[in-house]
């Protein structure tokens, strides 16, 4: 945890907070912090800065806050991913979240196998819990957008033109296509499939929205290595 991340029940007043559960844990645990210390805040959806441990035991902190800091800027861009299976996910979504992922769609695909879209992870409740571990780790507060959608083909012809209009549309997906590019400074609107790719008819309905296949050369990636492998790429 390298930002401490207060949400507005922790207030007890303007400058000052009243943590337990899981954070006060990670703070006698792990940070191993005294009455006196200073650690980095944020507010969730807000500003950052620094908190003074006033008081601390097994039960509670109480913290006074300062924030002056404006958290770091989303990347323009908006992920499509099919949904990846049930263990998988729980780590992308904290990667999407620590690289700064403005909006996620979590999308149906022939290779999704119907059981994943029963996993408790899907509920609003577990995806939040995600997202906030990966702000914790990148110093961020501003959650991303997640979007479920579990219909590929109403989605992709009715919605996504339009939310990718403007933007440079990109699919990764493996095969004899350009490389993706590097370095762009522009909104991008990526698509990436589940394990063993998108299918030719879903490569097909994505290049018709407007997003082109690209690919990382001959090597067959993970999607959790194929996500942070073209974000780092493009931004």
């Amino acid at each position: 945890m390298n930002l401490l991340l207060l949400e507005d029940g922790d207030f007890i007043a303007e400058d000052r907070v009243r943590l337990s559960g899981r954070r006060l844990k990670h703070m006698l645990e792990v940070q191993q912090v005294a009455p006196g210390d200073s650690l980095r805040v944020g507010r969730l959806n807000g500003l950052m800065g620094s908190g003074q441990v006033l008081q601390l035991d097994t039960e509670q902190a109480e913290l006074s806050i300062s924030l002056d800091q404006a958290p770091p800027a989303k990347l323009p861009l908006t992920l499509l991913l099919a949904l990846p299976r049930p263990k998988m996910l729980k780590r992308v979504l904290q990667t999407v979240s620590s690289m700064g992922v403005q909006r996620l769609i979590l999308l149906n695909s022939y290779r999704v196998e119907k059981s994943f879209w029963q996993t408790p992870f899907l509920t609003p409740e577990a995806i939040r819990e995600q997202l906030i571990l990966g702000l914790e780790q990148a110093r961020d507060t501003v959650l991303p957008e997640v979007i479920i959608e579990k219909r590929f083909k109403p989605f992709v012809e009715d919605r996504l033109p339009a939310l990718a209009a403007g933007t440079l549309g990109l699919v990764g997906h493996p095969g004899d296509y350009p490389s993706c590019p590097r370095v762009v400074e522009q909104a991008v609107t990526l698509a990436i499939g589940p394990e063993g790719g998108w299918i030719p008819y879903e490569v097909e309905k994505l290049a018709e929205a407007g997003l082109q296949p690209v690919q990382l050369g001959a090597r067959i990636l993970r999607v959790e290595t194929a996500v942070t492998a073209l974000l780092a790429r493009l931004f």
